[in-house]
């Protein structure tokens, strides 16, 4: 699976009434980066979000971090695409989930997309397995 990253530093226009990362502004990047993992496979234009999957913090993230996101593909269907992403400051993992985007026609409906992805290492196996514990 292609892994794309990003990063951003937290300045004071990212930070809530606690002076960390708001989290608005955490899921506004983390869509965005599995946006742009699904728009590496399907052109940009025929991708719309449908929902977000399990954003859960593990600590908070301070002023002047840097944080960086990191997605990948994680499955596909007829017309979905879900990605898988992990948000890291240094090395800790703060948040990780997926989104699902479906892939449309200029009207707005869904439209197959032929993507196929397989999995080639025992973790994009275990990501995989995640995202389709997301439809059961």
């Amino acid at each position: 699976m292609v892994v794309q990253t990003s990063q951003h530093l937290i300045m004071n226009e990212d930070l809530n009434h606690h002076g960390t990362l708001y989290a608005g502004r955490s899921a506004e990047w983390f869509v965005e980066s599995g946006f742009i993992a699904a728009a590496h496979f399907a052109s940009p234009e025929n991708i719309v979000c449908l929902q977000i999957h399990g954003m859960s913090f593990k600590r908070p993230v301070h002023l002047g971090e840097i944080v960086r996101f990191e997605s990948r593909v994680a499955m596909t269907g007829r017309t979905k695409i879900v990605t898988y992403i992990e948000m890291k400051a240094k090395e800790d993992l703060i948040v990780d989930g997926f989104v699902t985007f479906i892939y449309v026609d200029a009207e707005g409906h869904p439209l197959p997309h032929g993507i196929q992805i397989e999995p080639e290492t025992e973790e994009e196996k275990a990501i995989q397995e995640r995202a389709r514990n997301l439809f059961s």
